[in-house]
């Protein structure tokens, strides 16, 4: 039976993750496999996976045909490194000390470079980041100006028809301070013209009565004798 080392496809449209199984080369990509080795997650930076190291290995030794994919991610990982350095202890090359200093070695230059990496990657998302908050806030500075602008503008013309409207009312109440003191004066003046003559010719008529009430009992007085 031919086995490959090939990933199964899960997750949701467009942020999908990989399980890296052991399969029959005949099951269908996503169907029954023999072992789950692994998971690839290729939505993050760097790729994150999550790797059984020694049933990697022990499946490549015992001839596991890995796909494309699934034969980059086993020698990011180091596998395909390790089982050159376990061959070479098989034929005798080198020791299995020797074999296991070297894949430490390159395991933790490995991971320097990765750190690196990691690194200038958040360094480079901070600057662009830094940059565009930047941006944003000269944008809003110059958004301000402009709002202080116009708001001054309307205050301005807001202030001007409020004196406007004062310097109108005070005139309208200027005029009508100058009508009613003309109407008082044209009051105060025109009855002392017309009430002296009625004065006049009322106390001649209230002086005369008393004179021919008197004289009418004078004049009865003798035809009573």
């Amino acid at each position: 039976m031919a086995v490959k080392i090939r990933l199964a496809r899960r997750g949701r449209k467009k942020l999908a993750i990989f399980d890296l199984v052991v399969a029959d080369a005949r099951a269908p990509r996503d169907g029954r496999f023999i072992e789950k080795i692994g998971t690839y997650n290729p939505n993050s930076n760097p790729a994150t996976i999550v790797l059984n190291d020694a049933q990697a290995l022990k499946w490549v030794m015992n001839g596991a045909q890995p796909t494309d994919t699934a034969k980059a991610i086993l020698s990011y990982r180091g596998i395909l490194y390790k089982k050159h350095l376990q061959v070479g202890v098989i034929k005798g090359a080198i020791t299995q000390e020797q074999a296991d200093a070297k894949f430490e070695a390159w395991k933790a230059e490995k991971e320097t470079k990765i750190q690196t990496k990691s690194t200038n990657i958040q360094d480079s998302k901070d600057k662009s980041k830094a940059t565009r908050l930047a941006a944003e806030a000269k944008v809003s500075a110059a958004r301000a100006e402009v709002i202080a602008a116009k708001n001054k503008v309307e205050d301005e013309a807001l202030v001007a028809s409020v004196v406007e409207a004062i310097n109108e009312s005070d005139d309208d109440a200027v005029e009508e301070v100058e009508e009613t003191v003309v109407a008082e004066v044209a009051a105060e003046e025109t009855p002392a013209v017309e009430v002296a003559p009625a004065i006049e010719e009322v106390a001649p008529a209230t002086e005369e009565a008393p004179a021919s009430e008197e004289a009418a009992p004078e004049a009865e007085a003798p035809a009573a004798e």
